[in-house]
């Protein structure tokens, strides 16, 4: 488990070897630390089972996986991966996100970029990123792309936009051709 204390014990070691580079840029990691470990303590409690956060290198809290399985909807038996990255400049700055499995979706590209308003530095509707959001927000935001935040309106991916908006059912067969070739368990 990590424990505020030991990133901290962690951060000060560093800053003690550390005599050549600024004091300002330690000191920054150390508050997204912080507010991460704080956050990544308290995410349990506050995601259902269709969600799941794994970091693979735990020492590097900033870099994790979060994997999305759908039980409702277009996707529903999927699992799609999304690579996070928080900056030193959390939580002035949102994270950033990638998906990681190829999907067939309106609002996440075949590239893996993700349209997701609370990712946005600035958005016009005023939901876009803000320091009082957090990684459970983001994570919540991901998982509604899957089930009620689909914007076939405003897509990233027009080709799948313009697919259900001609024909539906051709939407649905290109969908579940990718959760069969990539996104199955």
């Amino acid at each position: 488990m990590i424990t505020l204390k030991k990133k901290l014990q962690e951060a000060e070691a560093k800053k003690g070897n550390n005599s050549l580079g600024p004091q300002s840029i330690d000191r920054r990691a150390t508050i997204r630390d912080k507010l991460l470990t704080k956050e990544i303590a308290e995410i349990g409690d506050h995601l259902n089972s269709n969600c799941q956060v794994d970091f693979e290198n735990p020492d590097k809290i900033y870099e994790f996986t979060v994997i999305i399985k759908p039980d409702e909807g277009w996707w529903k038996g999927g699992v799609f991966r999304f690579s996070v990255f928080v900056s030193e400049d959390y939580n002035i700055q949102p994270p950033l996100v990638k998906c990681i499995t190829r999907l067939w979706h309106p609002n996440i590209s075949l590239d893996g970029n993700v349209c997701l308003s609370i990712l946005r530095d600035h958005s016009l509707d005023g939901s876009g990123w803000a320091p009082t959001r957090s990684i459970k927000d983001v994570i919540w935001g991901l998982y509604s792309l899957f089930i009620d935040l689909v914007d076939f309106d405003d897509p990233l991916n027009i080709e799948a936009a313009d697919e259900y908006k001609r024909n539906p059912k051709q939407f649905k067969q290109s969908v579940d051709t990718y959760l069969y070739r990539y996104a199955k368990q």
